[in-house]
């Protein structure tokens, strides 16, 4: 395993180095982006830490969207900026660094949800195209939506993120998950019309 990620992995002595006052982060609002990106690539430790800090509450927040069992979307967690860590070098500062990790986080929560089968059978309801209406969800806070998730069917939390959290087209969404336009936009409505029923269920 390469230092770059070792802090990722050893909980322990991530904890311990805390504690002795290895890792400080004094000097990490006067670093810019790029300079903490080139300090990671050179297994800089305190660049490591500065960057896992401030990018690890995005990428947790993102897993848990996805995946209902909290020790689950820790584990995309850990994958995530394992991944992120040691694929630093292929960002070019093309778009944002932030949309960079983004992605990587949901390709690994939909890639953990087919490692094990948890998208289930995913089918088109209707023929044609569905209308998206607006709903109480639509005016959610984060934590209501997240409680909402909860209650969903993989596959229908799954498509809800992709669209209404990052941002997918209905498209892009068939091309990552493999099933028709139609069955995207029709995931969508029965997730909305679940989140909404579970809902009024508590005073929504």
């Amino acid at each position: 395993m390469k230092v770059g990620v070792f802090i990722l992995y050893n909980k322990n002595t991530y904890a311990k180095e805390r504690q002795s006052g290895i890792f400080t982060a004094e000097n990490s609002s006067n670093v810019t982006e790029q300079e903490l990106i080139q300090g990671c690539i050179r297994q800089d430790r305190k660049a490591q830490e500065a960057l896992y800090e401030q990018f690890a509450p995005l990428v947790a927040g993102i897993c848990r969207r996805y995946l209902k069992n909290e020790e689950d979307a820790e584990d995309v967690l850990v994958e995530t900026m394992f991944k992120v860590f040691n694929r630093l070098s292929d960002f070019k500062g093309e778009g944002s660094f932030e949309g960079w990790i983004r992605r990587i986080a949901v390709n690994e929560a939909l890639m953990f949800l087919r490692k094990n089968n948890r998208m289930g059978t995913m089918e088109a309801l209707l023929d044609f195209d569905l209308p998206t209406q607006t709903t109480v969800v639509d005016t959610l806070s984060m934590n209501d939506i997240l409680h909402a998730l909860d209650q969903l069917p993989d596959g229908y939390r799954t498509v809800f993120n992709l669209y209404v959290i990052e941002g997918y087209k209905h498209r892009e969404i068939a091309d990552l998950l493999g099933v028709s336009i139609n069955t995207s936009k029709s995931q969508l409505v029965m997730a909305k019309e679940r989140m909404q029923t579970a809902l009024k269920k508590v005073g929504f």
